[in-house]
């Protein structure tokens, strides 16, 4: 029997970078220029991607690559949005599509192996 599928607590860089599409280096750029995307980091200095974390980067990259705007812009943008007390719902969607498209790649990822696996009986 199948376990559920789970939903994780923290995420890694590698797994956001691969939700969002973007490269890692790309989002410790966006910690630097973003004071709302902190994820927290481990005893080892890795970085722990909460769901809240990963909703602000979603929002971020929205902003960036779909809107254009400057990273000045977008700090202006994402700054105004905070302050007028907008909410995390308008990311509901987008987010709930992000982590099933995650899952996805995963069963992918699964399939692919057990496709080989097969070829080599």
């Amino acid at each position: 029997m199948n376990e559920p599928v789970r939903k994780k607590r923290y995420y890694s860089i590698s797994e956001v970078s691969s939700m969002l599409d973007v490269k890692p280096h790309i989002l410790r750029y966006w910690e630097g220029e973003f004071h709302q995307l902190k994820p927290r980091k481990n005893r080892a200095g890795n970085r722990a991607y909460t769901d809240k974390d990963i909703k602000t980067a979603l929002r971020i990259r929205e902003v960036l690559y779909e809107k254009k705007f400057t990273i000045e812009g977008a700090r202006k943008f994402l700054r105004s949005e905070s302050s007028a007390g907008d909410d995390d719902g308008q990311l509901a969607i987008p987010f709930e599509r992000l982590r099933i498209k995650t899952e996805l790649k995963e069963i992918r990822d699964e399939l692919v192996t057990i496709i080989e696996k097969v070829k080599e009986l």
